[in-house]
């Protein structure tokens, strides 16, 4: 008699089976996410080159700015220091300083303490006033048959009382007022050691000190009351001087010891008197030209070798630039060969390599050194006509960047045109990953369910065969 055997069918794996289709489903959906990941790298080159053209930028309107750029050398730099702009005339200028720029300063009688009370407290009116002192004679601190006439710059004034009244108080009262005079306390060891000293805040001949007092304290006019034509109940310690120079024996005066004007597009700054005159030499700053020339050269050869790189064309993506055959990018490439390779007018030189700025076998470009200072030494004109001038190269390349990098402009045109299409593939994207969801519902279902029906064919031939093998056991 024949046997009988059974068999069982094994159950699906429904996650691995649905994940492989899965994958499969999803292959548009990677397809898009690699062209998306494209088009970023393409934005992202493309805000590394727009960092690069902005330091084009700055390096050439920096080259066109140091070509005006002069430097100012005094022969004694202990009295004498200086600053020069565009507008200086290179030259050696002969100045002599006599007299340099002074405030007044003025100290009032000693007091036992600084935190004591002043007089009775009545509210005082301390108005002060700025002037030129003349005539008379000084002694001790003190004039004598002098007048004093206001500058017309108006007055200041400030109230003493029981509030303030003190040394300290008063200073306080000064300094918080703004009112161009400064207020310190020294103590000179004495008996009465704390005294107030007030020095102008401006210096020169005009910006003399004169104090009135007005209110029921008579304490405080007696402390304080200064008028170098009359009552002078404070000692001038220093008189208000103006600076006395000469400019290639020509006499100035200056309320201050910076004195702008005297030579053109020099500022002067006075430190000490000179027993002699001193030399003081303006020359064009070659040292600042050369090296914001430097600095133009880098800053091209750093973004062409950028372009060159992500131009490349490669056999694959992983050897291919990140803007390989990208319209915009040879454009850029086109327009700055072009503004190169056009000559400059208005002077004798015509191009870079003139000046020792020449493009090398790779794009890049060199500076001769030795030829550039030898062209600033001799040609000083037209080497700055070659850059500066409307049609000259640190110009017209500052231009370029700047129509390049400004809204609207090449870069950001293509990088709205990527991020376009970038949105359109990411819609695409959303829409397809929504069919996934659904898709693997479906077939997580679908699997599901036929597991249950194997598991029930399993169970009914189970039941079969063992129905079977009684039935046979039964014949027997």
């Amino acid at each position: 008699m024949a046997s009988i055997s059974s068999s069982t069918t094994t159950a699906l794996d429904v996650q691995s089976l649905v994940s492989q289709l899965m994958a499969v489903e999803r292959k548009p959906i990677d397809d898009l996410n690699t062209k998306i990941s494209s088009y970023q790298t393409k934005i992202s080159s493309f805000g590394t080159l727009s960092s690069l053209i902005s330091t084009l930028q700055s390096s050439a309107s920096a080259l066109s700015a140091s070509l005006g750029k002069t430097t100012a050398t005094p022969s004694n730099a202990s009295a004498l220091a200086s600053t020069s702009d565009s507008t200086a005339v290179p030259g050696t200028y002969s100045v002599n300083v006599s007299q340099l720029a002074q405030a007044q300063n003025l100290v009032a009688a000693g007091q036992t303490s600084a935190s004591a009370a002043i007089g009775n407290g009545a509210p005082t009116t301390l108005t002060f006033d700025f002037g030129a002192i003349s005539g008379g004679t000084l002694a001790n601190g003190v004039y004598s048959g002098a007048t004093f006439t206001s500058n017309g710059n108006g007055t200041a004034s400030i109230v003493i009382d029981s509030t303030n009244n003190t040394l300290e108080g008063i200073r306080d009262a000064i300094n918080n007022a703004g009112i161009g005079v400064t207020a310190t306390l020294v103590n000179d060891g004495s008996g009465t050691p704390w005294r107030l000293a007030l020095t102008a805040t401006e210096s020169g001949a005009a910006n003399s000190l004169k104090i009135t007092t007005s209110g029921g304290d008579g304490a405080l006019d007696s402390l304080l009351a200064y008028d170098p034509a009359g009552t002078q109940n404070m000692n001038q310690t220093q008189a208000a001087q103006n600076a006395s120079l000469t400019v290639n024996g020509i006499a100035i005066t200056s309320t201050s010891n910076t004195v702008s004007g005297a030579i053109q597009g020099v500022t002067l700054t006075l430190q000490g008197t000179t027993a002699s005159p001193a030399a003081l030499t303006v020359a064009r700053d070659a040292t600042a030209i050369k090296a914001a020339a430097s600095a133009f050269v880098d800053a091209y050869n750093a973004l062409a070798t950028q372009m060159k790189s992500r131009s490349v064309y490669g056999s694959d993506t992983a050897t291919a630039g990140a803007l390989a055959g990208d319209g915009t990018l040879r454009l850029m490439q086109d327009q700055l060969r072009g503004l190169f390779n056009t000559p400059t007018t208005g002077g004798v030189m015509t191009s870079l390599a003139e000046v020792g700025i020449a493009f090398q076998k790779d794009g890049t470009l060199k500076l001769d050194s030795t030829q550039f200072d030898a062209a600033l030494a001799s040609n000083f004109a037209d080497v700055k006509n070659l850059f500066a001038s409307s049609s000259g190269f640190a110009t017209r390349i500052a231009d370029w960047a700047r129509t390049t990098l400004q809204p609207g402009g090449l870069i950001d045109t293509r990088t709205q045109s990527l991020n376009r299409y970038i949105q359109q593939y990411n819609d695409q994207v959303d829409r397809l990953e929504k069919q996934m969801t659904a898709l693997e519902k479906k077939y997580t279902a679908e699997y599901t369910n036929l597991n249950l029906l194997l598991s029930r064919m399993n169970t009914t031939s189970t039941f079969l065969t063992q129905q079977l093998l009684t039935q046979q056991s039964n014949d027997k």
